[in-house]
């Protein structure tokens, strides 16, 4: 957990890619994409169905180290619209008592935007908080500091003559994107033309490691 300044507040960047608000006792993740593997299995590429679960035991076992009391989710929590229908009953017995549990609210994303139960919680298409502003895609246009997902950024970078590529945050002054939380997710380069015209110049690449945040620049 590496604590770090965006938008007047004191957050924390964690290995997991999900970011800590202290203050509020809340944790943001983005881009969960609950029963991506039943998508593709339904369309003849056969995965383990076990992504949903191991996102779970992720999520509650970081709502169990931070002791959190909120948690909001930005955008593309499940994989289509019918995401949430296909949950295994365990996987739905796990959510509920996580939604009943927390605070707990979903931004819509661009992969589920329809669903209309999601096992509990609220459900918006974004938010202000605390002038921070939640929303599942980056806005080139909003000049408020954003927090938000969709991208699922990666560094890759050579390291003694081997690429290592992991998750990481993405970072300016006014904006941060968060890594893909999900067991079952690809990433995106973090110099795609994408993601850096959604924020604009002056990026780097934040991974947290131990007690250090370490930052790459991102060429535009």
């Amino acid at each position: 957990m590496v604590p770090f300044s965006f938008g007047g507040h004191a957050l924390c960047a964690l290995p997991q890619g999900a970011l800590w608000w202290p203050a509020r006792r809340a944790l943001l993740v983005a881009d969960l994409h609950f029963e991506k593997a039943s998508w593709f299995a339904a369309r003849g590429q056969m995965l383990p169905p076990y992504d949903s679960l191991a996102t779970l035991a992720d999520l509650a076992g970081l709502v169990a180290t931070t002791g959190a009391a909120e948690l909001w989710c930005l955008g593309d929590s499940f994989h289509d619209s019918d995401g949430c229908d296909r949950l295994p009953a365990e996987a739905q017995v796990r959510l509920r008592a996580l939604t009943q549990a927390l605070r707990w609210t979903w931004i819509t994303g661009n992969h589920d935007p329809a669903i209309k139960d999601r096992c509990g919680g609220d459900t918006v298409e974004q938010a202000e908080v605390d002038g921070l502003i939640l929303r599942h895609e980056a806005d080139p246009c909003e000049t408020r500091p954003e927090l938000s997902g969709h991208f699922h950024p990666k560094l890759r970078i050579h390291v003694r003559g081997k690429q290592v590529a992991r998750r990481c945050f993405v970072a300016t002054a006014r904006k941060i994107v968060l890594p893909a939380f999900g067991a079952l997710t690809g990433g995106l380069d973090v110099d795609h033309p994408a993601l850096t015209k959604a924020v604009g110049r002056g990026a780097e690449a934040l991974v947290p490691v131990e007690q250090r945040l370490l930052r790459f620049p991102i060429a535009a």
